[in-house]
């Protein structure tokens, strides 16, 4: 321990040991001559000195309080090894339950996981057969609705043939009866002419 009083360096030394019994070696005389030649008086010095022995009389009183014998030690030393292998095992259980229990958690998700694939799977094929038999049955209505028109169309042909085929005939017709009429008329003329002829002869 040093302690600086007036730039003068000053050394007391008291020594106590573990089992209670103090033992001083601290020249107080010495120390107070030394005080009184840098100049402090003697009154002061042995204040200084006395007070400067009960603090370190009281630290290494404290100090010897704060010891533990060697077997002690020992014994706290094993106990503290028997207690760190302990939470050691204690850990390394803990940590094989951890590991254990996030392999079978992380098994559970992937089987979860591979649940919910299959379903995604089966709900895509199951989508797509849905959607591939709406559109056969689309154009299946398609077709059929394309088969009900042209068999329309063929039939407003026909029919339209057979009202040109009709309005044909009765166009002859017509001309017929009207060459007849023509006929008739013509010949009616001649007679009367031939009559009027043989009137005036």
């Amino acid at each position: 321990m040093s302690i600086i009083t007036r730039g003068l360096p000053l050394r007391g030394i008291v020594r106590t040991p573990i089992l209670g019994v103090r033992s001083a070696h601290f020249d107080s005389n010495a120390f107070v001559q030394r005080l009184e030649k840098s100049g402090i008086p003697r009154k002061q010095a042995d204040v200084l000195v006395a007070a400067l022995t009960d603090v370190i009389n009281e630290s290494m009183d404290n100090l010897a309080r704060g010891l533990v014998r060697r077997e002690e030690a020992e014994n706290t030393k094993y106990t503290q090894k028997v207690d760190f292998a302990k939470l050691k095992s204690e850990i390394q259980l803990l940590e094989r339950n951890d590991f254990l229990l996030m392999r079978t958690e992380n098994e559970r998700l992937m089987a979860d996981i591979e649940k919910l694939k299959q379903r995604l799977r089966e709900e895509i094929t199951r989508t797509t057969a849905g959607v591939r038999l709406d559109l056969n049955l689309e154009k299946g209505r398609i077709r059929d609705e394309s088969s009900v028109h042209a068999l329309k169309i063929k039939e407003v042909d026909t029919r339209i043939e057979s009202e040109i085929a009709g309005v044909r005939t009765s166009i002859q017709t017509a001309k017929f009866n009207v060459l007849q009429y023509l006929v008739g008329v013509a010949t009616g003329a001649g007679a009367l002419l031939l009559a009027y002829l043989r009137m005036f002869k």
